[in-house]
């Protein structure tokens, strides 16, 4: 009976659900889920919740889309995080990571620094510059090629073009 409680309290039931979507996120390619000491050394998830994260972590390592609703059942969010999904391949080779944040009491660091009212998508360079603002869900083919036409994404084919060149059968 105790154990029954515990499962169907709303607080148990939401970390049973964040749970699974983080096991789902870290699944490998032939759809394996990762154990805790794999995912320590492995890179993170290409999808995260914003609550406890900086963005200054990511500061040129990772691109930013930032996701933000008011909450989690937003119809705008839903479309925006199902067009992400569909497409998120063309995001990690773009090295993209969405953050997610859909509860403006948790005021976290991106909600902080990036304030914004509703729903909101937000594009970050690696530089911490800001790409896009935009107040309607978008696609990945339109944030690829914002992403695309920044100088430093110019940078970074231009080298990946000259290095598989340099390699042997490439």
């Amino acid at each position: 009976m105790t154990s029954l409680n515990r499962l169907t309290h709303p607080i148990a039931a939401m970390l049973a659900i964040g749970g699974l979507i983080a096991a789902l996120m870290t699944a490998g390619p032939s759809g394996a889920v990762s154990g805790a000491v794999d995912s320590a050394e492995t890179e993170p998830p290409v999808i995260r919740p914003a609550y406890d994260l900086e963005l200054d972590a990511f500061h040129w390592v990772n691109r930013l889309v930032v996701v933000f609703a008011d909450a989690p059942a937003d119809p705008r969010y839903l479309e925006q995080m199902d067009l992400i999904a569909q497409r998120l391949d063309d995001l990690e080779l773009r090295d993209v990571v969405v953050l997610t944040d859909t509860d403006p009491a948790a005021r976290s660091d991106a909600r902080q620094s990036l304030r914004p009212r509703g729903f909101m998508m937000v594009l970050i360079d690696k530089d911490g510059s800001i790409l896009l603002r935009k107040p309607l869900p978008w696609s990945v083919r339109e944030i690829s090629r914002s992403i695309d036409k920044t100088p430093l994404r110019q940078r970074e084919m231009r080298e990946t073009s000259a290095s598989d060149q340099a390699t042997p059968g490439g």
